[in-house]
């Protein structure tokens, strides 16, 4: 049932909003997503099992931003630079995309483990949602590598692709930094630009054609302060 699914889990979105992790009940949920509570359950096997699908979900609206801001642009720089003005307006506005982009978990938000738990889910979604969960770690690496493959194009050599990975990691860790300490003037656009100024110069080498997102997604709603 993908819609009673999405349901669900924008009303635990909603109630997150409003109380602590712990204060959300299982019966307010699915009252809320219109649903039963026995769906809910046939759905997510438990309320950790919710909290996980719940994380995946934030996780996958970021990642799927992320395709949206490389795709923007056919400048690598400016591709770089909405990269890095997602992040960190996004963990702004959602604490759990925070959270998990930080490692930080405050005591109102699920903390779920990231290591796989075992599943007995007859539904294919919440055995992807008890599978591994990404790490602070796990972000920056795929955001990076994709960055680069969507820059670099074909007929880069070794040498230039490991600078490209380079400038483009070094852009995901300044995004972060101002998810920790937001910047003044200027935001994350000015220093991923003088960052990247620095690091690409005047270089044309990665500049290619903008090609079509593999990733569909949507913004995840407006997250708890």
């Amino acid at each position: 049932m993908p819609a009673a699914r999405e349901s669900l889990l924008d009303a635990a979105y909603t109630a997150l909003a409003r109380r602590s992790w712990s204060a959300v009940r299982m019966v307010d949920v699915a009252a809320a997503a219109g649903v039963s509570r026995q769906t809910l359950y046939n759905e997510f096997g438990s309320k950790e099992g919710l909290a996980r699908a719940l994380v995946r979900r934030e996780a996958d609206g970021y990642l799927a931003g992320v395709e949206r801001a490389l795709a923007t642009h056919s400048d690598t720089r400016e591709r770089l630079t909405a990269t890095a003005e997602w992040t960190a307006a996004l963990a702004r506005d959602n604490a759990l995309v925070r959270a998990m982009l930080t490692g930080c978990w405050s005591e109102r938000l699920p903390a779920p483990t990231l290591s796989a738990v075992p599943s007995t889910s007859a539904v294919p979604a919440q055995r992807r949602a008890d599978g591994p969960l990404p790490s602070p770690g796990d972000f920056v690496a795929f955001v990076r590598d994709r960055a680069v493959v969507v820059i670099s194009g074909p007929g880069i050599n070794k040498s230039d692709v490991a600078d490209l990975a380079r400038s483009c990691e070094l852009v995901v860790r300044l995004a972060l930094s101002c998810v920790a300490a937001p910047p003044g003037e200027g935001g994350v656009a000015e220093l991923v630009r003088g960052a990247l100024h620095r690091q690409l110069g005047d270089d044309r080498r990665h500049e290619v054609s903008v090609p079509s997102p593999t990733v569909a997604g949507r913004r995840p709603p407006r997250s708890p302060d």
